[in-house]
């Protein structure tokens, strides 16, 4: 949607013909007169989404000159609510940054590129995958993306017309534990109405550097409202000023805490018995599973006070069903510990005990948008894969509980060492850096005969590919219509809000249709991205042209209070699980120690997202890097009594250790954090040449983490890792 202020549009192409003369003949008008000329222009407003970060939140973006000037939240988007977090604010400026990719690259030799032609990358890649396909068989190519519609649509329909079933997220270094443990508890991660609730309990989630505008924005008005907040986290993140309470844990111990928490709301009859008989199987089991988890077993494990254990039980059941455990991201058992696809089960089961499933102030699973497919008559569909999956994800024997949507990605770099993978295509997911041991990450993707990076940035992963195709930014481009499901449903798209700045970039939706074509299945995308947002908003009385317009549409369609069939295999709530069993798994949630516990000498090495940088691709932004450089955000923490015993002063310079590789970086000295851990922040520790706002800033806990994947999800356990800590110059 278009918004001029003061001018009309026949006065802002007067006043843009009066600017450019004034440029090209500034000794006749002089620069004054430009200057004028410029300031001048109109304010166009166009509607958009924000490319920072996975939220994807809604704005206005303010154009002057045809160039950015400044955005705001959109107040009809789910996630924004009219505000935006300090990435979306820095994000704006992508389009212009320095160290853009401009044109396709090919490697020439280890290190260096040419560039070439967008003919010929789209020839050489498509020939390249159909001989793969053809020769090794289609199960040697991948798809590794972070999932949004377009890529998820186009990507996967590239992969599937290749006779190919690896299309895989980034996932493992993000949610699969929780994905997995809630999915077979519950049928899905259901979302917390937090606006309604009384009593809230978070497992490491931290909404004020996790940023969902609108959360944190929730979170802040129920805190105004008295209700409780507890936060369970080894450190004092930035969310506990909106806290009731902090419970500073020993790190990867939360399922005992929840098992106790369990153990507490049953002996003393404090769990829904109506909703437990009613709308779950396996409690039988659960209680006797529970039977010994007492809170003073839970006390010698987790550090919390039994008494702590018990009184929390008991307000989370006082408060029920308007009291939940939140389900998290990442948080504690996204992808962290061996332990978190059960910690995820239990805190499923504890929301379960509470009866607060499609409850006002619990759980509930939203209302999405129902959209329509293209006519497969028209629009032929490709067949569905007949080869097994390379990463086992689903595949009995393997990892039969992991769910194919995410797969396994980091093991297509063992994979290709073994000989087992020929060729990937990598799409806004730096597999190097953002997994643990990129040394191992890099030796093994280096094997694949070809490796394609779609990136706006020469990453880690960047760097080792065989071909680079630069990609439009988020604000240079049209997508893929998508839902954000809710109270009531979101339709949400992206359309186009500049002009291209470097002519040789294209959309990822363009690149895949071009490669199909040369590598002989152009007949699958035989469509425009017209063509199929129509199709795909046409159930919803929406079409294209009108939808990018406003790019935020809120549905009618309503979520109703009251529990629904479940996507599990009872279509209930399922405390006891059959598939884990078959797989050889505990069936009901079971005490699992972290796989990995400091000596003496050693700190558990925790992480986290900041509120300005979250990811690696963030932090080579020139705004945001500004910011971490001036509040030293990228130093390691530490708690005040363990550094005053290693004699570390804040500010010191120190060097983290652990079996796998030596890192140097400054210290934050803080009561703030658990004495047993060090908290090393997110998206630093860039290592990429190309990134020259990055590089060489911080460090990464992915460096000192051993490459592994958890036997139940296949996550990459990132937390997994013990470290030791000197002052630098100290042996």
């Amino acid at each position: 949607m278009v918004w001029e202020s003061k001018f009309s549009r026949r006065t802002f192409l007067k006043t843009a013909a009066v600017a450019g003369a004034t440029v090209s003949g500034w000794e006749l008008f002089g620069f004054s007169n430009w200057l004028q000329a410029a300031e001048s222009s109109p304010i166009v407003v166009r509607t958009g989404l924000c490319g920072s970060c996975s939220n994807e939140c809604g704005m206005f973006v303010h154009l002057k000159n045809g160039r950015v000037w400044k955005a705001e939240g959109h107040p009809d988007h789910s996630y924004a609510k009219g505000k935006l977090c300090g990435r979306g604010h820095a994000g704006i400026t992508w389009p212009y940054n320095p160290d853009r990719l401009t044109r396709p690259l090919k490697k020439i030799k280890d290190g260096q590129f040419e560039a070439i032609s967008w003919d010929q990358a789209y020839s050489e890649i498509g020939s390249k995958l159909r001989q793969i396909a053809d020769t090794a068989g289609p199960g040697n190519i991948f798809f590794a993306h972070n999932p949004r519609p377009t890529n998820d649509f186009y990507g996967s329909r590239l992969m599937h017309a290749l006779g190919s079933p690896n299309v895989m997220t980034h996932g493992t270094s993000c949610r699969s534990g929780r994905d997995v443990g809630y999915t077979y508890t519950m049928g899905g991660v259901p979302s917390a109405d937090l606006g309604n609730t009384k009593y809230v309990v978070f497992l490491g989630r931290n909404y004020a550097e996790g940023i969902r505008p609108s959360s944190l924005g929730t979170l802040a008005s129920i805190a105004s409202k008295k209700a409780k907040i507890v936060m369970v986290d080894p450190r004092h993140n930035n969310t506990m000023p909106l806290a009731s309470e902090w419970v500073p844990i020993r790190p990867g111990t939360d399922l005992a805490m929840l098992l106790a928490i369990g153990h507490v709301l049953i002996k003393e009859n404090l769990y829904d018995a109506d909703f437990v008989t009613n709308h779950s199987v396996g409690f039988e089991e659960f209680k006797l599973a529970v039977g010994n988890n007492t809170p003073a077993w839970a006390e010698e494990i987790t550090g919390i006070p039994a008494a702590t254990i018990e009184r929390l039980a008991r307000e989370l059941s006082a408060a029920k069903p308007q009291a939940l455990l939140e389900p998290s991201w990442k948080g504690a058992y996204g992808c962290s510990y061996q332990n978190s696809s059960q910690t995820a089960r239990a805190a499923a089961c504890i929301n379960g005990l509470l009866g607060n499933l499609g409850k006002a102030g619990g759980l509930y699973f939203g209302v999405n948008a129902k959209f329509g497919t293209l006519d497969s008559l028209k629009y032929p569909t490709p067949p569905k894969p007949k080869v097994e999956r390379a990463d086992g994800s689903g595949v009995k024997g393997k990892y039969p509980l992991s769910l194919p949507k995410d797969g396994i990605p980091q093991l297509m770099a063992q994979r290709a060492q073994e000989g087992l993978m020929k060729a990937g295509i990598v799409y806004r997911h730096n597999m190097v850096r953002n997994y643990p041991d990129p040394k191992f990450m890099s030796e093994g993707l280096r094997k694949l005969e070809m490796l394609v990076v779609v990136d706006i940035q020469m990453s880690e992963t960047a760097e080792i590919a065989h071909y680079v195709l630069p990609e439009t930014s988020f604000l240079e481009r049209d997508e893929v219509v998508g839902s954000l499901g809710g109270k009531k449903p979101c339709v949400v798209g992206r359309s186009k809000v500049i002009e291209t700045i470097h002519p040789e970039t294209r959309p990822f939706h363009e690149m895949v249709t071009n490669i199909a074509r040369k590598a002989n299945i152009g007949h699958y995308f035989n469509f425009t991205l017209e063509d199929l947002n129509n199709a795909m908003l046409a159930p919803v009385g929406l079409n294209w042209a009108q939808f990018k317009e406003k790019n935020v549409v809120i549905l009618k369609d309503e979520w109703k209070e009251g529990f629904t069939p479940l996507k599990t295999a009872s279509k209930k709530v399922e405390f006891f699980s059959k598939e884990f069993a078959d797989a050889g798994f505990p069936g009901v949630p079971t005490w699992q120690p972290p796989l990995v516990k400091p000596e003496k000498d050693q700190f558990y090495l925790i992480h986290g997202k900041q509120a300005i940088i979250s990811h690696s691709a963030t932090a080579n932004n020139p705004y945001q890097m500004q910011i971490a450089k001036q509040y030293h955000l990228e130093r390691l923490w530490m708690n005040k009594s363990k550094a005053t015993e290693l004699g570390i002063k804040d500010g010191d310079k120190v060097v983290v250790e652990s079996e796998l590789h030596t890192g140097a970086v400054h210290v934050k000295v803080t009561e703030r954090i658990h004495p047993e851990a060090v908290f090393i922040p997110m998206g630093f520790g860039n290592f990429a040449k190309g990134l020259k706002t990055s590089v060489g800033f911080g460090v990464s806990m992915n460096d000192f983490a051993p490459f592994r994947m958890e036997p139940i999800s296949g996550h990459s356990m990132m937390a997994e890792a013990v470290v030791r800590v000197r002052k630098e110059g100290n042996s």
